[in-house]
């Protein structure tokens, strides 16, 4: 007669044993999964949000951007062949960190790379003598001569760090009313460029300051920057209460998951610089 295998009760110390080893494997399951959340959150993407409207229509006020960490990462030996690694291009919208803060965290356009030449005439970027034409850019204030013609004359410069980066960009990185980027840096402006603290206040990108390039919009709330940026404890109840009453109301669904995307040279339709641009309008 076929014999079935006994199955002999287990003791109770080897019931305690086998319960440890089963927490202890839950344990490292969820160490290694967050783990890997944390490297694919840290190293791979991360999640930032606009508290600002400097790069509207594009980006508007909060808008939660998922951000590639490795586009712009320092080629490797090997990892170079594996990874598309490529440099900050004409048109690209770039995260960064802010050189006169490198605690804040800016989102802008880049308008040029080393080497370029550029000068601003009645709210028009010429770059390398020709100009461009910009449909991402958004006027919402009138013409201002000292904000929409760049670079303009060399002035007192105050003693923040900002106005330094600024008056050091205005001395030495003009060249016949051109500022000429240099090396290992980039030269980045809003798209909202009535309101957007950018390089013609500051100076440029050093490199080593990006961060990386937005891929994704994972969600988009229509707050204040106030409730955004604030950082107190007050600042941060009354946002989550907020949330919390008008989250399906204000929550811009047409903008969740939108994919990001710069806008190429080669889409930008160009023109030889006018021979009467050198001056401002009035207006």
């Amino acid at each position: 007669m076929p014999q079935e295998t006994a199955v002999k009760p287990a003791k109770p110390e080897q019931k305690t044993r086998k319960k440890h080893e089963q927490a202890r494997n839950g344990i490292a399951e969820w160490t290694v999964t967050i783990l890997l959340l944390l490297f694919g959150t840290t190293t791979l993407v991360q999640a930032f949000v606009i508290p600002t409207g400097s790069m509207e229509d594009t980006l508007l006020i909060g808008d939660h951007l998922l951000v590639d960490k490795l586009a712009y990462a320092p080629q490797g030996s090997i990892s170079k062949y594996v990874l598309p690694y490529e440099e900050p291009k004409h048109g690209d919208i770039i995260v960064f960190r802010y050189p006169a803060d490198i605690s804040q965290t800016f989102v802008k356009r880049v308008i040029g790379v080393p080497g370029d030449r550029l000068k601003m005439v009645n709210r028009n970027i010429y770059r390398n003598g020709v100009l461009l034409n910009e449909p991402y850019v958004y006027h919402k204030f009138q013409y201002d001569a000292y904000r929409d013609n760049f670079p303009g004359e060399p002035t007192q410069f105050g003693e923040r760090l900002q106005d330094q980066l600024q008056r050091d960009m205005l001395e030495n990185h003009v060249v016949n009313g051109e500022v000429v980027v240099p090396p290992n840096s980039y030269f980045a402006m809003g798209d909202n460029r009535d309101n957007s603290l950018d390089s013609r206040y500051w100076g440029f990108v050093p490199r080593d300051n990006i961060i990386g390039k937005p891929l994704l919009i994972y969600w988009s709330y229509d707050a204040s920057t106030s409730d955004l940026a604030g950082s107190d404890v007050n600042s941060l109840v009354s946002h989550f209460i907020d949330l919390g009453e008008h989250f399906f109301t204000r929550t811009r669904w047409s903008r969740t998951l939108r994919i990001i995307r710069g806008f190429p040279d080669s889409q930008l339709p160009q023109r030889p610089i006018p021979a009467n641009a050198g001056s401002p309008a009035t207006q």
